[in-house]
């Protein structure tokens, strides 16, 4: 895989990653963090807002990943880029959301 399928790749891992709390948080009817929240990215969003989203980033990841980044999952290797984004991305939510529940 080239660099030039590599990084979409990744970044559809990254935006994966970020689809997954909205639309959970959304689907599960609770309020959850967003940029289109009161202080932007710090308030809480509608779980309308949320599952939305959470949708569009789904969307993206799989423009990313599959249009763009021609992930092949028959193909071994192929989606290392996109669990490396993936799991970068998760990582750093887990971080942001811990100090911000802790009110740093």
């Amino acid at each position: 895989m080239s660099i030039s399928e590599a990084l979409p790749t990744f970044l559809g891992g990254v935006f994966l990653a970020n689809s997954v709390p909205h639309y959970l948080e959304g689907m599960a009817g609770r309020p959850f963090h967003s940029p289109f929240a009161r202080p932007r990215f710090r308030g809480l969003s509608s779980p309308t807002v949320n599952v939305l989203w959470g949708l569009a980033n789904l969307g993206v990841a799989y423009l990313l990943a599959f249009v763009v980044g021609h992930l092949e999952l028959g193909r071994l290797g192929s989606g290392a880029p996109a669990l490396a984004g993936f799991a970068l991305a998760s990582v750093a939510v887990d971080r942001s959301l811990g100090r911000m529940r802790a009110g740093a």
